[in-house]
């Protein structure tokens, strides 16, 4: 019988129905619920940020999640209100991944290796 998700798997899984109700409202143009929606769905990748922060590889990949969700907001509510605001979602864009591609290339291994060693240790 497979095992209840925890209570942060239930709020990474929140945050994902939060991101479409807010991309939907974008592809069909409903303004003030797809800018309301900004804020839950930030809030939430923020507290995953906060909640992650004792696992290096998930607290880069969600810094990763709340640049491309500050990114993608942006990009929306320049869409909706006629601005130009591509060069700054861009920018929040090009911090994911840099920040990912920091983590893979400084710590990603270090870390792989650390797994290895502790999953050898629980195995006696």
């Amino acid at each position: 019988m497979p095992s209840a998700p925890s209570a942060l798997r239930k709020t990474e899984n929140l945050h994902i129905i939060l991101w479409l109700i807010k991309d939907t409202c974008w592809v069909l143009v409903w303004r003030p619920l797809g800018v309301l929606m900004v804020v839950p769905t930030i809030s939430v990748a923020i507290y995953l940020l906060y909640a992650s922060r004792h696992n290096r590889s998930e607290t880069y990949h969600n810094i990763a999640v709340c640049a491309w969700i500050t990114a993608n907001s942006t990009w929306m509510c320049g869409e909706f209100f006629n601005y130009e605001l591509r060069p700054i979602a861009a920018f929040f864009f090009i911090t994911g991944l840099i920040t990912l591609a920091w983590y893979y290339i400084r710590w990603y291994r270090t870390d792989q290796q650390a797994e290895q060693i502790a999953d050898g240790n629980n195995s006696d």
